[in-house]
């Protein structure tokens, strides 16, 4: 789902509406003249002031689907979890949050705020309905209606199976009870695909009976619950595979080895017999000893006439200046340090052995290829040229999201106290 329009900022989190928005906008609108035609047509209401009505329920319908949204919003900013957006949409609302609560607690407050402003929404609108009809018949039959939906719409979404309100709630409660959300996330996912399965069957059944247009609908809320369980798996496999594969299964060897002695000219011809695209790393030796690391500087900064009488000893940078990882740390940590933010992000890292020394080099479409190896999925080789000549995921795939997700959980410790994650270089 795309993220829509921008129409305005609410606590510094950003509304936006889907185009399928006014898809369901125009639907109900419908619906609800037809409803109010049927009830208040003999009475001597105009057809004008009916379909006003009707918009204004629809639009007031969406109201509290915001503040249902917001609910959730709110509590998630309580426990310092950044908010970017929430977006309306065909069925509904959604807010999308930076990343979920490292405890199982803050978890259960965000998932129980959206239904409990739908609750009380459902109170003060069904309490109100008298006071409203005294007014205007009309208006205690739109204030009956909009307090009837929130309360289908708290309801509904305290079913427990995911992604509805209901399935994060089941997921933090077991969180809580066996100390895993892994654990948590694999029951609310169960639960919420046989939910999705006994809503499209549901739906088929009444479809091919009646026809109606409320079996459709019943369908395409199975389907996307469907989808969303699908997503939860691939996302859990998605983390499985960080967990178990280390950086020694997708290392690969991006580096050339120069002597110390070796003179700038020969550095230049082997980076003129490069093929296109980024450049291996170069790294110096001296008698079997690894000394540094030497880039393209000297042979810029320098005329060529002085290439024969340089030495790259001269001009190499010690070997700790490269951003490296040990070959035996989980592959997720090899993830986040790619995605340190910096001046000069890192694109690849060197890859140092048991001893430290260097054994090989990593990138992102490496890491990309070795995880979705795990899940069954092969990458063509043009795909991955292209994300290595970008420095970037291919299909924009999200490891670094993931992996935080994976640390902010608690799922796996803090990759800053792994001393595997960034050592010093040894020498031979």
């Amino acid at each position: 789902m795309g993220e829509g329009w921008q129409l305005l900022t609410i606590r510094g989190i950003p509304l936006r509406i889907h185009p399928s928005w006014f898809v369901i906008l125009g639907l109900a609108t419908l619906a609800f003249q037809q409803q109010y035609a049927a009830e208040f047509a003999a009475r001597g209401s105009g057809a004008p002031q009916l379909w006003l009505v009707a918009l204004a329920t629809a639009l007031l319908l969406f109201v509290s689907v915001l503040l249902h949204e917001l609910g959730h919003s709110v509590a998630a900013l309580s426990q310092g979890v950044k908010v970017r957006s929430i977006t309306l949409f065909m069925l509904g609302g959604v807010a999308s949050v930076e990343r979920e609560c490292s405890r199982a607690s803050g978890a259960l407050l965000v998932a129980a705020a959206g239904p409990a402003v739908s609750l009380a929404l459902a109170a003060l609108l069904i309490a109100g309905r008298h006071g409203a009809s005294h007014l205007s018949p009309l208006l205690g039959a739109m204030v009956t209606e909009l307090g009837t939906l929130n309360l289908v719409l708290a309801l509904f979404n305290l079913l427990p199976g995911l992604p509805l309100d209901g399935g994060l709630i089941l997921k933090a409660l077991v969180w809580q009870w066996t100390g895993s959300q892994r654990k948590g996330t694999q029951v609310a996912t169960a639960t919420g695909r046989f939910l999705s399965l006994l809503a499209v069957g549901l739906g088929t059944v009444l479809l091919l009976r009646s026809g109606s247009v409320g079996s459709l609908w019943l369908i395409l809320l199975g389907w996307f619950g469907l989808g969303s369980a699908r997503n939860q798996t691939q996302m859990l496999a998605l983390q499985q595979a960080l967990k178990d594969l280390t950086v020694r299964d997708a290392a690969r060897r991006r580096f050339r080895v120069l002597e110390a002695g070796a003179t700038l000219r020969d550095l230049s011809r082997i980076r003129i017999g490069e093929v296109k695209g980024p450049a291996d790393w170069l790294l110096v030796c001296d008698g079997g000893r690894w000394r540094g690391v030497i880039d393209d500087a000297p042979l810029n900064a320098l005329p060529v006439q002085c290439w024969d009488q340089e030495r790259v000893a001269d001009h190499m940078r010690p070997l700790d200046s490269l951003p490296a990882i040990r070959e035996d740390a989980p592959l997720w940590q090899a993830v986040l340090q790619l995605d340190r933010e910096g001046d000069d992000p890192a694109s690849r890292l060197l890859v140092l052995g048991p001893a430290g020394l260097p054994s090989g080099t990593l990138e992102r479409p490496e890491i990309a290829e070795v995880v979705l190896a795990r899940l069954g999925v092969k990458l063509p080789p043009p795909l991955l040229e292209a994300a290595r000549r970008q420095g970037s995921y291919p299909l924009g795939m999200a490891l670094a999201q993931v992996a935080r997700a994976m640390v902010a959980s608690g799922d796996v410790a803090s990759a800053a106290d792994d001393s595997r994650l960034a050592p010093a270089a040894g020498q031979q």
